[in-house]
């Protein structure tokens, strides 16, 4: 294999799909390595047919708003390989959707479902609507029509959407209540249900909370620990409020959190009258922090300011793509900062990546960070199949044995001669080997 000529080949083909391009040579220059000790991966041109989707779906989604206007915006369901599984990844609603971040999505959801070792393949979905300013009401309306174009494509064995940004537990269940209604079966088609209708036990934390868990395995391998640690992340949704809500409880201050409109810092840390209010914040569809600043007289607002401004040991990404550039990595860097967990996908520039590397800071990408969500919608998977709930303490013990072995694994394929553990590297290569191995065995389809 070589990354420069199927990079090639694919820019030619896809000039305009930034994120998928950037996503797929961070893959493959990872892997390469690797790849060309197997010859076999070569003769069946597995890198080839791995960076294609299998499929994908686009379709108008027409919708009446409050005042009985007609809209449209588009709808998405890319379905990229299920060599191990269903396709399985989240919907994501917001105006920036378009074919190229979804691509990169999905082929991402690829390894990082194989590392979670459940049987899993994976795609991603979504939509450019807007819910920021929505009613009920609208978000109902549109969840259902984009639900009347997609039910046929998915299924509990076939596609297994689930939430993303924009996409919460209302969404959610507008979207299941209308595949009840054109299936007509209660299966368990999309994770991240209330509990009322075969949800999980912290699912909604679940993203955040496995990327703790993943940080502690790499502090406890520098013969760390994340007590008394101070953290900053970006964002205030269910990401966001997941890992502020977990890393408070092992004892670590959360100092910084942000949104579009600036930074907070608040020195004392969050507690749990503040970490519930993140909540508050993402429900308000306003998409805006200052908030936080009016209601704990604690806090400032850094109007246009970023986390990363703020100093911390741990800086934790928990927004969108490519959000931490090669500057943010450096100002981290000058102001004491030793690690960096990325918990969305790709939220980090390749810049800040070789910037992180060169100064030997502990680094860690999304794929296997951020795990944790997909994992437990995975035991949502299971438990609705098996018509059965598990308690809290039984979802977060398999939460937490997951995390485990997927650091484990980051450790046995990036651990480098110097004792260095290139977890991107170790990601990728763990994640492509099970996929490949699958496409291999099944043929060439």
């Amino acid at each position: 294999m070589n990354t420069n000529e199927i990079m090639a080949g694919l820019q030619a083909r896809y000039p305009n799909e930034k994120e998928y391009l950037q996503a797929v040579r961070e893959v493959l220059e990872s892997i390469e390595e690797t790849y060309n000790r197997h010859p076999e991966f070569e003769d069946a041109k597995i890198v080839e047919r791995l960076v294609e989707p299998d499929r994908v779906f686009t379709f108008k989604v027409t919708w009446v708003d409050d005042s009985g206007q007609i809209q449209v915006n588009t709808g998405y369901r890319v379905q990229f390989n299920n060599a191990i599984g269903p396709y399985k990844g989240g919907l994501r609603f917001h105006p920036s959707v378009n074919l190229s971040i979804l691509k990169f999505l999905g082929f991402e959801q690829i390894f990082k479902n194989a590392l979670t070792t459940l049987p899993m393949g994976g795609g991603k979905g979504g939509s450019d609507f807007n819910p920021k300013g929505k009613s009920d009401g609208e978000i109902m309306r549109f969840c259902q029509a984009f639900m009347l174009e997609l039910w046929r494509n998915i299924g509990p064995d076939t596609d297994v959407p689930a939430g993303d940004v924009g996409v919460g537990g209302r969404e959610i269940g507008f979207l299941f209540g209308m595949y009840k209604k054109l299936a007509r079966e209660h299966t368990g088609v999309l994770t991240g249900k209330g509990l009322a209708y075969g949800g999980s036990l912290i699912r909604p934390e679940a993203t955040g909370y496995g990327a703790v868990y993943f940080v502690q395995h790499m502090l406890h391998r520098q013969g760390k620990d994340i007590k008394d640690k101070k953290i900053a992340i970006s964002g205030f949704g269910n990401v966001a409020w997941g890992a502020a809500k977990k890393a408070t409880r092992l004892g670590a201050h959360v100092i910084a959190i942000s949104g579009p409109d600036g930074a907070i810092y608040d020195p004392e840390g969050m507690n749990d009258e503040k970490i519930a209010y993140m909540l508050e914040l993402r429900a308000s569809n306003n998409d805006v922090v200052a908030p936080f600043a009016d209601r704990f007289p604690s806090a400032t607002f850094y109007p246009g300011r970023k986390a990363w401004s703020i100093k911390c040991d741990i800086a934790m990404p928990c927004a969108y793509q490519n959000e931490m550039s090669g500057a943010d990595a450096e100002e981290l860097i000058a102001n004491g900062t030793w690690c960096c967990a990325e918990v969305s996908n790709m939220g980090c520039t390749p810049e800040a990546i070789e910037t992180f590397r060169k100064a030997g800071i502990l680094f860690a990408p999304g794929k296997a960070v951020n795990a944790g969500g997909v994992a437990t919608s995975g035991l949502e998977m299971t438990q609705n199949a098996m018509h059965l709930s598990w308690s809290a303490e039984d979802v977060d013990k398999k939460l937490h044995e997951i995390m485990s072995d997927i650091h484990h694994a980051c450790v046995r394929y990036g651990e480098q001669p110097d004792g260095y553990i290139n977890y991107v590297k170790g990601a990728n290569v763990a994640g492509f080997m099970k996929v490949a191995t699958a496409m291999l065995e099944q043929g060439i389809i």
